[in-house]
């Protein structure tokens, strides 16, 4: 049995002090939880904040066995995973603006959640460059020298996830209870979140390997 060996305790409050740091500025991933509770509410907001560090998982464990750095280090494989981000979001933001039904955000509120945490899921696991944050972040309070790297790594990478979804349920809390004001402008809510949604898009099919 492979032992499990974690950080040592200065690398770790380290770790989690820059990492709360890098969290606390707005990204790609809150701009979209934000749009999602400011459109359909806080249970959808929070329900995307579970899909996106779901998908922000499957990096860490990805960065932990090496498959991240392969996906990183091939021109093909990088390219396919960003464009297919990119596409994903720009199809989302599309759909939304085709969307004439002004009850359609009522009723997709209504409906089971399962939806909003798999578009999280998948918006974060096409993002090639969460990929390229955990390679270049995270091995730099990663010892060696204690033995069991990928364990530390996915120490670490569980501790940013844990992290990450705190302080993104806060923004999804924020903009759902402001946005409970403006539930009435729907049309308004709609428009903005689909441009939102392909502008997003337009900056992940930019993204560049270094």
């Amino acid at each position: 049995m492979v032992p499990v060996v974690f950080p040592d305790s200065t690398s770790l409050w380290l770790f989690s002090l820059a990492g709360l740091a890098l969290l606390l500025i707005p990204g790609p991933a809150v701009l979209y939880i934000v749009v999602q509770s400011a459109e359909q509410g806080r249970r959808v907001g929070l329900a995307s904040v579970a899909g996106v560090h779901l998908g922000t998982l499957v990096h860490v464990g990805a960065a932990a066995v090496g498959l991240s750095a392969l996906v990183l280090a091939s021109e093909v494989a990088f390219n396919v995973v960003k464009y297919a981000g990119a596409a994903y979001l720009v199809l989302l933001g599309v759909r939304k603006l085709l969307n004439r039904d002004p009850d359609a955000a009522v009723e997709q509120r209504r409906g089971p959640l399962r939806q909003a945490l798999l578009r999280g899921a998948v918006v974060n696991v096409l993002n090639p460059k969460t990929a390229l944050f955990f390679l270049a972040f995270l091995p730099q309070f990663v010892d060696a020298s204690r033995g069991s790297v990928w364990s530390q790594v996915m120490v670490l990478g569980l501790v940013f996830v844990c992290l990450g979804a705190i302080t993104d349920s806060l923004y999804a809390l924020a903009a759902g209870t402001v946005a409970g004001a403006l539930r009435r402008k729907r049309t308004l809510l709609r428009s903005g979140s689909g441009a939102v949604f392909i502008g997003l898009g337009a900056v992940a099919a930019l993204a560049k390997r270094t």
